[in-house]
């Protein structure tokens, strides 16, 4: 596999994979082939075939995640899957909703808007320990727990920090204590090995599993799902309601709800398949492995170069970095593409990262993937080092 392989502008040093993955030009031919085989003839591939299809793209995804395929429901995204969960939690008055202190800013505003209307509350853990002390981090996030705690939403990789955090554990305390918990798992999926035996999803002991994957696995956008345990898939509902039955006459299934959500294009979801076999014929140990070296290599660069010590490193191909305030210090408010920083390593030097505030510092995240080449992150060093001399 080599940098031609992804149709990335020729303008563009990406290093953002972890927000949105480019996927491979194999993986758009397939979603493409999809696509067409819908529109050769949409009643019999609608009516008489995509049920099946759908199974044979889930069973492969389960494999790869560690999860049974009767559990995977597909979703456009991950924010959409944890919609879903959303949708299906009774809550009242005085419940909590608890999230820890690390969760992605969409999720917090969902469940919030899930919460005020009925008078909950959406509550924070927070993550006092350093990441890397697993039994310190869960303890964090279990003490937060209350009478009221309804669920507890966890990331599995954190977004801004690129953290593992302790799921199992977390899981198991929550469970002790009658708590169900929904995990966040976007950037989990192909960097993290669930693939292998007991270390899967469904090992994890969570009710919830949410995830797309289009970050790191390269599927197209769109082909997210949610993973239902055993015990939360009866009565279980979608967003959006239609038929709810099989359209071929099969007999039926939880899912039935779930696989005609209206007329839609599924070839997203359909080509996780060829996500998968273009990740394994590249190698998924070289694939974890050649990344997390680049991207630690880059940000030991960093930090040569900012005098800051380092961050927690979790072996992953993405990893953050803290930079020094700008001299007007930090805005009050965390604006993304609109800092200074940001915007100016992409319109002066057509580097795309992301530059984020992370509690009292801001930091710079580093993603690499198959197509990072070490001219790549000179390129970096470069241009931080010149912007932060002008003062950005």
């Amino acid at each position: 596999m080599t940098a031609a392989d992804w149709p990335i502008r020729p303008d563009t040093v990406y290093l953002n994979h972890g927000s949105f993955g480019p996927t491979p030009a194999p993986v758009l031919a397939e979603r493409e082939r999809w696509s067409r085989e819908l529109a050769s003839q949409p009643m019999d591939f609608f009516v008489r075939r995509l049920e099946d299809a759908l199974d044979a793209a889930a069973e492969a995804l389960g494999r790869f995640v560690g999860a049974d395929a009767e559990g995977i429901v597909p979703a456009a995204n991950s924010t959409t899957a944890m919609a879903l969960v959303a949708r299906n939690l009774p809550l009242a008055a005085g419940d909590e909703v608890l999230l820890t202190s690390h969760e992605y800013g969409a999720v917090a505003r969902l469940w919030k808007a899930r919460a005020e209307p009925v008078g909950a509350q959406v509550t924070t853990a927070p993550i006092r320990s350093p990441l890397d002390d697993a039994e310190a981090v869960a303890a964090d996030v279990l003490a937060a727990i209350t009478p009221r705690t309804k669920i507890l939403i966890v990331s599995h990789v954190t977004s801004k920090s690129a953290a593992v955090l302790p799921v199992r554990r977390i899981c198991a305390g929550a469970r002790e204590r009658g708590v169900p918990v929904a995990v966040d798992g976007p950037h989990a999926i192909a960097t993290l090995p669930l693939e292998r035996p007991g270390e899967g999803i469904a090992d994890l002991g969570c009710d919830w599993y949410a995830a797309g994957c289009h970050k790191w696995l390269s599927a197209p956008f769109g082909s997210g799902f949610l993973w239902v345990a055993p015990q939360r898939r009866e009565g279980f509902e979608p967003l959006v309601t239609s038929w709810g039955r099989s359209l071929s006459g099969r007999p039926a299934d939880w899912r039935d709800e779930f696989r005609w959500p209206g007329t839609l294009d599924p070839a997203p979801f359909l080509a996780i398949p060829a996500a998968i076999r273009f990740l394994e014929d590249a190698g998924l140990d070289r694939f974890r492995t050649r990344s997390a070296e680049r991207a630690r290599g880059a940000v030991a660069r960093l930090n040569a170069l900012t005098g800051l010590p380092p961050l927690p490193d979790f072996g992953l191909p993405m990893a953050p970095a803290t930079l020094p305030d700008p001299p007007g210090g930090l805005p009050k408010r965390d604006d993304g593409d609109g800092n200074a920083l940001q915007r100016a390593l992409w319109e002066r030097h057509g580097i795309e990262i992301p530059v984020v505030r992370r509690g009292p510092r801001r930091q710079i995240r580093v993603s690499c993937h198959l197509y990072t080449e070490p001219e790549h992150l000179d390129r970096l060093l470069a241009a931080v080092e010149e912007e932060l001399g002008r003062g950005r």
